[in-house]
């Protein structure tokens, strides 16, 4: 067994033989940005301090061979050689870092489908430089030179090679930006983002169950981290989404979560209606049936994104029920009340 040291924070993995030093800090728990895991791309590339590693077969546009001569490596192929190996990993409490934002990045909307009756979801797409974010976060958006302002909206999808972005847009009532959005962006056009923002990320190597709750658009920033628990860190604890909708017509990527409670026992998704009824499923406001459903959240970690109101909500809620507040982490649309 070898030991690979994530540096500032000194914490302490094992790897086994022959595994990679991105499967290593995965099955930890610790999140790594990485995309091809053949070497390819460069998203994983880390700076290794101290000990030795056999970097394996990887692309010389992928890691050039002066990144190589300081230090870097591709966790994606490198496998640890000596018994001990020092990484530049997150920050002193071995969270993320973040990635600096970017302005003015030109993207191309590749697909705008209307979802639910107020909630358009926008694909797009980079026409140049690749936007490095974590699950969680948000980009601004708008036209400012045409008088539609930037506006904040959560990333939907995990980061990907390609530099595809995900949104979920809602049409806010006299909003320039969602108007702008809804009634006159069309696939094929250019816009321009920035980003990434937010510390809407967690801990990617906290040992609690989690619960995650969420209502309208606020499902995106949600989407992503469960997507990137699930499918890339292989998170082991059990998982909840619980999302509040107002009627069928209002439920959100009703599919993929689906699709996520199919294909991980852990995970579970669970939605309420608001405004009409739901014949065997839950009905009513989160704040309003979450004690029947979960009396002691003391041990769990929790999510929350939407609305302000829906936020403020949830989080005395959950309080109620016992939960700690260095394991509560909110996201609150303030910003879209006037999208």
């Amino acid at each position: 067994m070898k030991t690979i040291r994530l540096l500032p924070s000194g914490k302490e993995i094992n790897a086994e033989s022959g595994q990679t030093v991105l499967s290593a800090l995965e099955k930890a728990g610790y999140a790594l940005p990485n995309n091809c895991r053949a070497g390819a791309c460069g998203e994983c590339k880390a700076k290794v301090c101290s000990g030795e590693i056999d970097q394996g077969f990887i692309l010389d546009m992928a890691l050039p061979k002066s990144e190589r001569e300081e230090g870097y490596g591709l966790m994606c192929m490198a496998k640890v050689k000596s018994d001990l190996i020092e990484i530049e990993y997150g920050t002193e409490d071995a969270l993320p870092k973040l990635f600096p934002p970017m302005e003015n990045l030109r993207y191309a909307v590749t697909e705008k489908t209307q979802v639910t009756p107020t909630i358009c979801r926008v694909r797009l797409r980079s026409l140049g430089k690749v936007m490095r974010f974590w699950p969680g976060q948000y980009v601004t958006m708008g036209d400012p030179e045409n008088d539609i302002p930037d506006r904040c909206y959560s990333i939907a999808n995990i980061p990907n090679h390609e530099g595809e972005i995900l949104l979920y847009i809602t049409k806010v009532e006299d909003g320039k930006t969602s108007s702008w959005v809804h009634k006159e962006v069309k696939e094929g056009d250019m816009v321009k983002m920035n980003g990434p923002y937010g510390t809407f990320i967690g801990d990617p190597s906290a040992e609690t169950p989690v619960l995650c709750l969420a209502s309208g658009s606020g499902l995106a920033p949600i989407q992503s981290l469960a997507t990137a628990a699930m499918l890339r860190g292989g998170f082991r604890k059990p998982a909840t989404v619980l999302f509040s909708a107002r009627t069928r017509e209002d439920l959100l990527e009703f599919g993929h979560f689906s699709f996520l409670k199919t294909k991980f026992r852990n995970f579970d998704y669970k939605y309420t209606l608001t405004r009409e009824e739901n014949p065997g499923g839950l009905t009513g406001r989160i704040p309003e049936i979450l004690p029947e459903l979960y009396p002691d959240l003391s041990k769990h970690s929790i999510y929350i994104a939407g609305s302000t109101e829906f936020v403020e909500s949830c989080t005395a809620k959950v309080k109620e029920l016992g939960a700690v507040d260095e394991f509560i982490h909110t996201e609150g649309f303030t910003s879209q009340v006037q999208a």
